[in-house]
């Protein structure tokens, strides 16, 4: 490490100098990727994306800086893995090194992670990943409390919980490590069966699309693209990444299939998470609303085999990034999240203001992603399509994935053993007896 760079690099400047491009720190990134992990470039971006979210509260905005910060060095420079590989077994070693970290990234007092103005902005060589502290000038050795653990564990879990949203990870050891409690003492509250599964009640599903409805009744030139958006992402349970724009991919109406042997119609996903490619298949309730959007595009009601119209048009020419000044290019990412965010936080204050309160909460923390897991779901206790068909149309690679959708709630089992009997023949003959 050169003279003039503190020992773990720095990698989000304050909020100030956020959205500014460092050099420094695109270089360390460089280093990073060619070092071996690939996807740091990607991973890095979806930090920053997190901690854009966070910058309403300077606090908070710290907190999860100085976490991220630490928690990318392990990963990279320590156990040199992608993130995507932090299971609860290493995540463990990571609190265990966060215990006692090494002499040369404990620092005695709070330095700017960066120092200099405007581009120039460089790494502060006296800064230090960890803060220790002093009693009468001498250095205590260093510790942290199980609350400390807990903090940290708790701001892991909010940015795997944000990566599984992303799509760039399916799993929240952090999440698995609170639940169990083994770093934190006793347990706060003890793991249920009645974890949350974050999908859209019957109810509340009803709310969303009601509201898609009357956006695009009432504006279809902003939101017939959105009503068709929601349809798609729920029918077929796709991943946010799967319909939006990225370099070597656009999505394109020709993705719709017809079978010309049985004459059923599919959506082709040509690369899905893990690289694979799957067709779902396309209800009769999807296809007429493929049909609507078509239509309002002033297109023919179904498309054409191979046909190249982009799946979703911007409706302004893009200001800025690889479409630039074009507008026959298809939404990213961020403009479909933000799309699918605004209709659910409206359903959910037309469901508040129905009076319907703790179901507006659950909606209001609801994301793209739940569209996916609401279908599936539905799909399974609602709709009982087997299990083995909506695993094909979800890509899970294993029915033990999909499993995890088969769920009832509370009230319902309650309702399944109110009338249970202890006896069933004397039931039965007592209620013949009473006709």
């Amino acid at each position: 490490m050169a003279l003039d760079r503190p020992p773990a690099h720095p990698l989000f400047d304050t909020l100030a100098h956020f959205e500014t491009s460092n050099g420094f720190i695109n270089q360390y990134l460089a280093g990073i990727v060619c070092g071996g992990i690939e996807d740091a470039a990607l991973l890095y971006e979806h930090a920053l994306d997190w901690l854009v979210e966070q910058r309403h509260n300077e606090n908070n905005y710290k907190s999860h800086r100085s976490e991220l910060t630490t928690f990318l060095h392990w990963c990279w420079q320590v156990e040199e893995v992608s993130v995507a590989q932090v299971d609860r077994r290493l995540l463990v070693r990571y609190l265990a090194y966060c215990q006692q970290p090494p002499a040369a990234l404990i620092g005695y007092r709070n330095v700017a992670q960066f120092r200099g103005g405007g581009s120039e902005r460089r790494p502060n060589p006296l800064w230090r990943p960890f803060l220790g502290k002093t009693e009468l000038g001498r250095r205590l050795p260093y510790r942290l409390s199980p609350s400390a653990l807990k903090t940290k564990l708790a701001l892991l879990s909010a940015f795997f919980t944000y990566l599984n949203d992303m799509d760039y990870s399916d799993r929240n050891p952090a999440a698995l490590l609170l639940k169990r409690g083994r770093y934190l003492g006793p347990l706060s509250e003890p793991a249920t069966e009645e974890q949350p599964l974050k999908a859209f009640t019957e109810l509340q599903w009803s709310y969303v699309m009601a509201k898609a409805q009357r956006l695009a009744n009432e504006s279809p030139q902003q939101h017939e693209r959105t009503l068709f958006l929601m349809a798609l992402l729920y029918s077929c349970y796709l991943r946010v990444s799967e319909v939006s724009a990225r370099p070597g991919f656009s999505p394109v109406m020709g993705q719709f299939r017809r079978d010309s042997k049985t004459g059923v119609w599919g959506f082709f996903v040509p690369v899905s998470k893990g690289g694979k490619s799957r067709t779902v298949a396309v209800s009769d309730a999807l296809l007429s609303a493929l049909k609507r959007y078509r239509c309002y595009l002033g297109l023919a009601p179904l498309p054409s085999p191979k046909e190249l119209t982009p799946l979703f048009c911007r409706h302004r020419a893009a200001g800025r990034g690889r479409d630039q000044g074009e507008r026959n290019a298809n939404l990213g990412q961020r403009q479909i999240r933000e799309l699918v965010d605004g209709v659910i936080a409206a359903a959910a204050e037309e469901a508040r203001r129905d009076g319907l309160v703790e179901d507006a909460a659950e909606m209001a923390v609801m994301t793209a992603h739940s569209l996916r897991h609401t279908g599936i779901s539905h799909d399974i206790n609602l709709n009982a399509r087997p299990l083995a068909h909506v695993r094909a149309d979800a890509g899970h690679d294993s029915i033990d994935t999909t499993s995890q959708y088969l769920h009832t709630s509370r009230v319902e089992r309650h309702q399944s053993a109110k009338a249970k009997p202890l006896d069933r023949l004397d039931h039965a003959i007592n209620s013949k007896e009473g006709q």
